[in-house]
């Protein structure tokens, strides 16, 4: 039986393992503590005294820079952070919290290993080996992508780069939407820690692979960035939403493999759906069964995921490609992230295995992935804002409305977001949609100043009450400064 190592950690506090190697990163040997609530990964190479500093610092300063302040629990559940430092042996060692039990497989041929990203970004992996239930929702997936850029968004806040963001390093449970990013011991402090590896394939920024052969303290040199996080980032989402990559299509660069990857990802990369050059289309004739039908980027397009992601991709894969100051920012992915979830139709076919769509404006909407129509009436809600008081201008902002959907604060007021800030109370319902006897109504649960507006007088609709929701009404949600209006538009099928 495995002995049980004791020691102090470089804070002063006891640390146990378990002398029995669990798991080997790349440049780690993980052993678990006996209670099994954290583990300890020691470094194979002996670290020098630049690396030290920094994970120091990663596990003191910077740690308590994310979560010592206000809010701070919040981030316990979107990072697997190092909390000590050891040394054992003449190694160095971090301590980290054990991974959550939702994200492993609790069952199926994969019971008991990690939900490391690849599974459920690759649709060959999806199609080939997940069942059903493993694979959650499509709206599931926009919530892991949400937390996701909330995680990055936040690191970057702190001036941190994570520096091999990548389905490797993120795990994620798409059955509850939920998500963490691991492996934080490699964090890139701009000017004063170096990256310790140029990131993982697929996610490499081009820039890094174009100037990879240039020897370290080159000014012309590429290293992994905030900004290089914002292109892996862009990719990660892309992956999780339509399980294909954004830059591997069918364009040969060079016959010569390796010199093919290194171009096709790097100094020659294109986006596969890009608009006008479709010289990197996916060949389809050469994709296996298990990658369809994601893999064919005419019937799945990137435009599916609604138009605020649709001008972030552009952003990322068009524009900020080769420009990586284009790049869009966590902060951008994660409120495009919110606004598209408000979007969010279910599929009406019971057996579709996305089971959500996102409405696209159009007067005949119909799942993409299953090409069901939706058929019934559906109750669009355009915002409005109140620049000064009585007038209102649109806010580009929409909230479809499906049977039980519940209205929350961040909805009512433009100056509440719902994010790691959002107060316990604002986190609950305000009100709730209902078709009821053949019509849509809204019952007002929380809101004392709700009103009617589409004529006058205007008439309160008190707490308790309800309104239907017909084309051209105008229900003001609040009288608050930030307050929004919001005006019916329905759709009939």
């Amino acid at each position: 039986m495995a002995q049980t190592i004791k020691l102090t950690a470089t804070d002063g506090t006891p640390v146990e393992f378990v002398d029995e190697v669990i798991g080997s990163g790349a440049m780690k040997d993980v052993y678990f503590s006996p209670d099994k609530s954290y583990v300890v990964g020691f470094f194979r190479t002996p670290q020098d005294a630049n690396a030290k500093d920094r994970l120091q610092n990663i596990v003191g300063k910077y740690r308590d820079k994310i979560f010592g302040q206000i809010g701070g629990d919040y981030w316990e559940n979107l990072f697997c952070w190092p909390t000590k430092l050891v040394e054992w042996n003449g190694k160095l060692g971090i301590v980290c919290p054990a991974y959550q039990k939702h994200f492993f497989f609790k069952d199926g041929m994969f019971k008991g290993k990690e939900k490391e990203g690849k599974w459920f970004a690759s649709a060959k992996l999806r199609n080939k080996f997940l069942k059903p239930d493993q694979k959650g929702t499509w709206l599931t997936h926009y919530h892991m992508c949400l937390q996701i850029a909330r995680a990055v968004r936040r690191l970057h806040a702190a001036g941190l780069a994570h520096s091999d963001l990548s389905y490797k390093n993120v795990l994620v449970d798409p059955e509850s939407g939920r998500a963490a990013v691991i492996d934080c011991d490699g964090l890139v402090v701009p000017g004063k820690y170096p990256p310790d590896v140029v990131g993982t394939p697929d996610f490499i920024a081009p820039e890094v692979l174009q100037t990879r052969a240039l020897k370290l303290g080159d000014p012309n040199k590429k290293l992994p960035s905030i900004q290089t996080d914002r292109h892996a980032l862009a990719v990660l989402i892309y992956m999780y939403l339509l399980n294909r990559h954004p830059l591997r299509g069918g364009k040969v660069n060079d016959l010569d493999a390796a010199k093919d990857e290194e171009l096709s990802m790097g100094a020659k990369a294109l986006f596969v759906e890009h608009p006008t050059d479709k010289s990197n289309r996916p060949k389809i004739k050469n994709l296996a069964p298990s990658e369809l039908p994601q893999g064919d980027v005419e019937k799945l397009p990137y435009t599916i995921c609604g138009p605020y992601l649709k001008e972030l991709f552009d952003r990322a894969f068009i524009d900020g490609l080769h420009d990586p100051m284009k790049r869009p920012t966590a902060d951008e992915w994660e409120n495009a992230l919110v606004k598209t979830t408000d979007l969010m139709q279910p599929c009406q076919n019971p057996n579709c295995e996305a089971h959500w769509f996102v409405f696209d404006n159009s007067t005949k909407p119909k799942c993409p992935f299953c090409g069901t129509e939706y058929h019934g009436q559906l109750p669009v809600l355009n915002l409005y804002y109140s620049p000064a008081k009585g007038k209102f201008l649109p806010e580009n902002y929409r909230l479809m409305v499906y049977d039980k959907q519940s209205l929350y604060m961040w909805h009512v007021n433009r100056f509440i977001t719902p994010n790691e800030r959002t107060k316990p109370e604002d986190k609950k319902p305000v009100g709730d949609f209902h078709f009821h006897n053949g019509k849509w109504i809204l019952i007002n649960r929380r809101l004392p100043d709700m009103w009617d507006v589409t004529e006058q007088p205007k008439c309160q609709i008190k707490v308790g009450e309800y309104v239907e929701l017909t084309d051209g009404r105008k229900i003001l949600l609040s009288g608050e400064d930030g307050g929004r209006l919001i005006v019916v538009q329905l759709v009939n099928n």
